[in-house]
């Protein structure tokens, strides 16, 4: 991109930023704002916690008022994927408000999963994800609804679908606007690396019939290739070439019109009730546009999962929505950042200038701590004045005593650290309440800010393929006194993994499960034994996340907020 094309884009995003925090706390209009803002969750115990955090955000005016947000939980059973969860939540909206949805428009967010690969947005969700701008303190979802907040009034009634771990920033041309006005799926495409291709949805244009260059431009799409192999990019005449540099044009959001959005609703009812995932990107826009084939859906090769029914409920899929439209929206001067892991969340809130200058990203926000450095990130946290955190950090909703350290990109979260403690670098610990035995405790999980949580082995566990801070599994328990042998692992008895390893002791005190983990990892780091007081109970992240005390954690974070405005108010003055 241009350094042109950068100013614009900085600008764009201020623009939106600015009329966004207008409406947060105030009664909108429905032709300026969405009818309807909806979020999906994998289960009745995320759905709740989301609707607990969404009535405290309106409670605190940081959100648009007058409107109705909706959360929509995927039914119980096997996972349905982005794809089901989006039939679902139709049939939701179809149940709740009927033939009223033909003059609505509304914005689809999904939400659900575990977020293994960022831990930290575990417990209260992906969508809850804190970003460093704004007051009060921009979370995902305030993020996503800025971003867009163009779209309402330029679009006709139906559904955009989003995904809430995934940023897209965008100028267009003075007095020009993004319009969904079309039949059918219209996508929003950015130009992307061939490499960033193969790990995305790749659009393949129709020809124009007048070439032009511009920051937007409305075309055809006659093919959808999801996760293509470059070679296959090419036979499909997907790459486009501008002063010679060769790039595709990438899938993000794209919204449905209502007359669509029924036959969506049509096929669900002729595939419900779901026993496989269903792609919402994959399964959806492969079967649209003029080239689109039947071929893919024997291809399984980026399905996670191979559940029996799936090809079948794909061939269904295609047949219904064979001949449907797939407009695309060129958004040329356009970047699309993901943060859904912890390596992207780091670099994105910390080192990368790019993301930092198009959002005004800070140091420090809403917290009672000026940093003098820059490539860190304070959020939602109180700092005593000698606490020192290296660059490439992130501290989030914590509580820092006198003399605490903090090594360089690591990621602390909900903790509460005492004094003269130092946490080494690369390290992630993520502090948790939880009710055990009609109790609350304490929770402090700890990883390498790199180790794959996802990683399974088959039971019995070969301990020594599972790697935490660079030791093998087995090294670890070794080094903390405990029985090889009586190392439980939670839910799944096939499997065995560091989400559901049972390695973490439960505190009554949230200080002492801090200081508590980061003994074990300190004992890893010097290699010296740490034995675990007699008759600690251990839990693993899985069985934490089982047992959560929402109530608590809510309850710690808004103590927080309140010490941080006192806190802040007395230093104005």
């Amino acid at each position: 991109m241009t350094e042109r094309g950068n100013v614009y884009l900085q600008k764009s995003t201020k623009d939106k930023i600015e009329k966004f925090n207008k409406m947060r706390g105030k009664a909108v209009k429905s032709e300026e704002f969405w009818d309807l803002v909806v979020i999906t969750a994998m289960d009745e115990d995320q759905r709740s916690a989301y609707e607990i955090q969404i009535t405290d955000k309106l409670e605190r005016k940081e959100l648009p008022l007058g409107i109705n947000y909706h959360v929509f939980a995927d039914p119980p059973g096997c996972k349905i994927g982005n794809g089901g969860s989006t039939l679902h939540s139709l049939q939701c909206l179809h149940d709740k408000y009927g033939k009223s949805l033909s003059g609505f428009k509304v914005i689809l967010i999904h939400a659900g999963g575990f977020s293994q690969r960022l831990p930290n947005a575990s417990a209260l969700g992906k969508i809850f994800t804190a970003f460093p701008l704004g007051n009060p303190l921009y979370q995902m979802l305030e993020l996503k609804l800025a971003m867009y907040v163009d779209f309402p009034s330029h679009m006709k009634p139906g559904m955009l679908v989003t995904c809430s771990d995934d940023i897209e920033l965008y100028s267009i041309p003075d007095q020009e606007f993004v319009v969904f006005d079309k039949p059918g799926f219209t996508a929003l495409a950015h130009p992307s690396s061939l490499s960033i291709g193969t790990t995305h949805g790749v659009f393949v244009l129709e020809p124009a019939e007048v070439p032009t260059i511009s920051d937007m431009q409305y075309r055809t799409c006659s093919q959808f290739l999801h996760k293509p192999t470059i070679e296959r990019m090419r036979k499909s005449n997907a790459i486009c070439k501008r002063k010679e540099e060769e790039f595709v044009y990438t899938d993000s959001t794209y919204y449905i019109d209502h007359s669509t959005a029924m036959t969506l609703l049509h096929i669900f009812s002729e595939i419900s009730p779901l026993t496989c995932e269903v792609d919402a990107y994959g399964d959806f826009l492969q079967a649209l546009g003029r080239r689109a084939s039947v071929d893919y859906t024997e291809n399984t090769a980026n399905v996670t999962k191979k559940e029996k029914g799936l090809v079948e409920i794909r061939r269904k899929i295609f047949h219904r929505l064979k001949g449907t439209a797939l407009n695309v929206i060129l958004l040329n001067n356009s970047k699309f950042y993901h943060v859904g892991t912890t390596e992207e969340y780091l670099f994105h809130l910390t080192a990368d200038p790019c993301l930092r200058a198009e959002l005004g990203l800070m140091a420090s926000a809403f917290s009672s701590f000026i940093l003098e450095k820059t490539r860190v990130c304070v959020m939602h946290s109180i700092l005593h004045p000698s606490v020192s955190v290296s660059e490439g950090s992130v501290v989030e909703y914590c509580r820092l005593d006198a003399n605490v350290y903090v090594g360089s990109r690591s990621i602390i979260s909900g903790s509460w650290i005492g004094t003269d403690l130092k946490v080494p670098s690369d390290t992630f610990m993520h502090s948790l309440s939880v009710n055990l035995d009609g109790s609350t405790g304490f929770v402090t999980v700890a990883f390498g800010v790199l180790d794959d949580l996802k990683k399974n082995v088959p039971r019995p566990a070969d301990m020594k393929a599972l790697s935490l801070f660079k030791r093998s599994l087995e090294d670890c328990v070794g080094l903390w006194g405990l029985c090889l042998e009586k190392v439980r692992f939670s839910g799944d008895a096939s499997v065995c993994s560091l989400w559901n390893a049972c390695i973490f002791p439960v505190c009554s005190d949230l200080k002492d499960s801090f200081q508590m983990s980061l003994k074990m990892v300190k004992a890893l780091d010097g290699g010296n034994t740490f034995t675990l007081p007699k008759n600690t109970k251990l839990t693993s992240l899985q069985e934490t996340l089982q047992s959560k005390n929402l109530e608590e954690m809510l309850k710690y974070r808004k103590g927080l907020y309140e010490d941080i405005l006192r806190v802040n108010l007395s230093n104005s003055l």
